[in-house]
């Protein structure tokens, strides 16, 4: 499958790279819990849509555990119909223990983004005909304290061959599946879908990110992405 494809080859790319303190942690969910992430590719990841939704990189209760982007463990196995084993990252920070399907917190930004796509939707099917959720970034980035880093905090010399191997895999997937529109959850993701696309003429947007740590995503976040959606000309229940 050519997302499969797509996939392992941003994996063995960002897998070369090195980083340096405060980074003590890295991990790539892609190898580790490689199971779940394609058995998503392979049920979800099939023929073209309308809209890409772009998020940054695995949060440290969701991809990081499940191997899905915004991989809220219960929407994942629940509403996705995904379970699989997840392995450990090696070496493994004792503070951000992989539990995979067994990890007890919530990710709240996967919650709220799958939870507003089951309440919409109802079904699976009738989401992903219209949309299909990746990540720039596959890689997750804690300091010693277990404070998660977000990529663009990199130091430059660290963040340009991340960025280019990341730039290079987007190609790949909007190649892929072809679809009418790229949309950046936040503003990051918009940002780098605009420089890694700007050869292919789609309209690229973004809407607000569902991060608890964002005032106004705890103000009805679903009701402002769907206004967000509208104003972009996103027919929300059209093909």
């Amino acid at each position: 499958m050519k997302l499969i494809e797509i996939s392992r080859g941003l994996s063995r790319e960002v897998g070369r790279l090195h980083f340096g303190g405060p980074v003590t942690h890295v991990y790539n969910p892609l190898v580790y819990a490689r199971a779940p992430h394609e058995l998503y590719l392979e049920r979800w990841g099939s023929g073209a849509r309308p809209a890409v939704l772009l998020g940054m990189n695995p949060g440290p209760f969701g991809m990081a555990q499940t191997g899905v982007p915004f991989g809220d463990v219960e929407l994942v196995r629940d509403w996705l119909g995904i379970r699989a084993k997840v392995l450990k990252p090696d070496p493994e920070h004792p503070k951000r223990p992989v539990q995979g399907f067994e990890c007890p917190r919530s990710e709240v930004s996967g919650a709220r983004l799958w939870g507003w796509a089951r309440e919409r939707y109802r079904s699976p099917e009738r989401f992903f005909a219209r949309f299909f959720v990746v990540n720039y970034c596959p890689l997750a980035f804690m300091e010693a304290s277990g404070k998660n880093r977000t990529p663009d905090k990199l130091p430059a010399s660290e963040r340009e061959p991340l960025f280019a191997a990341c730039d290079e895999a987007l190609r790949r997937l909007v190649a892929a599946l072809r679809p009418a529109r790229v949309i950046g959850v936040g503003s990051f993701a918009k940002q780098r879908a605009r420089f890694a696309l700007d050869d292919f003429g789609l309209p690229v947007g973004s809407i607000l990110h569902p991060s608890p740590a964002s005032p106004l995503a705890n103000r009805d976040w679903a009701k402002t992405v769907e206004r967000q959606l509208a104003e972009q000309g996103v027919d929300l229940d059209g093909l």
